[in-house]
């Protein structure tokens, strides 16, 4: 193939050690809905104060050294921490109205998730993640059967499965990084936003893998490198028109959308943008590589 799959593609290899790396040292900050932990929800009705004063307040109680505190809407703000006895409830609704009282703050949502919720969630997250990879194997298996007299199917679905690790695990580092560094934390809502780019993500290898497939079975007599990279320019225009308006909504959610849901779409971008790169510059020169027998 021409040389800048090559660079891109070791590229894109130390991307994926850079994050695993920051996913081994520093691990994903996972919130409540994983641990465990109280949320409560506090609406002012005369003016939201500043939120890194809150912080600042809520941190010098006994207890609350390591709250998460977050703004939602215009007028609200969300406290995540851990596991609350009734007394530090009201502890804490007192600092409340005892430093923000001019603000008129009240108590809107008071929830508890024990340990054990937390835990079943994420074995279950885990195991959708699982199962949606297993089931994107086997579909694209059986969709590229037709290739097996040129190139194995589990090939493809391997160089696909490839493509789908590089779009989850840069983002699942930069999020390590996010919750060192700024304390951002991993709801059930990024599990969402995995799912999302797992499957958005393999809609443009497929695209890629379906020219190749069309090329091959058109009789295109030329090396499997010159066919896979012909593949790539014919549908080229087509991938980065897609990501490029589905990135400029997100974009527009991620500066406009509010606190509760910038990192849901923070997540996408990287995801979606990531996973038009990987199907040119991972999941293509994969399958050159493994199928370098193919078409001679």
């Amino acid at each position: 193939m021409k040389p800048v799959y090559t660079i891109m593609f070791f590229v894109s290899i130390s991307l994926v050690v850079a994050s695993v790396v920051a996913l081994g040292a520093w691990g994903l900050n996972l919130g409540v809905d994983f641990k465990g932990g109280s949320v409560a929800e506090i609406e002012f009705t005369a003016g939201r104060p500043d939120t890194g004063a809150v912080r600042t307040m809520v941190a010098a109680l006994p207890g609350f050294s390591e709250t998460n505190i977050s703004e939602a809407g215009t007028d609200r703000l969300v406290v995540r921490t851990g596991q609350l006895t009734e007394a530090q409830h009201q502890q804490l609704l007192g600092a409340f109205t005892k430093a923000y009282a001019a603000n008129g703050p009240r108590e809107t949502r008071f929830d508890s998730i024990g340990p054990a919720i937390g835990a079943e969630l994420k074995s279950k997250s885990l195991t959708a993640v699982f199962m949606v990879l297993i089931a994107i194997i086997l579909y694209i298996a059986l969709v590229f059967r037709a290739m097996r007299r040129v190139l194995s199917p589990w090939v493809m679905s391997f160089a696909a499965i490839v493509a789908l690790l590089h779009d989850v695990l840069i983002p699942l580092g930069v999020f390590a990084a996010l919750g060192h560094f700024v304390n951002v934390q991993i709801s059930a809502v990024f599990v969402a936003a995995i799912l999302t780019i797992l499957g958005y993500s393999v809609s443009d290898t497929v695209v890629i893998f379906d020219r190749v497939r069309e090329n091959i079975l058109r009789g295109v007599k030329e090396r499997f490198a010159v066919v896979v990279h012909m593949s790539v320019m014919q549908t080229l225009v087509r991938s980065l028109n897609t990501t490029l308006t589905t990135l400029i909504s997100l974009i527009a959610i991620y500066l406009f959308g509010g606190e509760s849901i910038r990192y849901f779409a923070l997540a996408l971008i990287l995801g979606i943008g990531l996973g038009a790169y990987s199907s040119i510059f991972v999941a293509a020169p994969l399958l050159v590589w493994m199928g370098r027998d193919a078409r001679r």
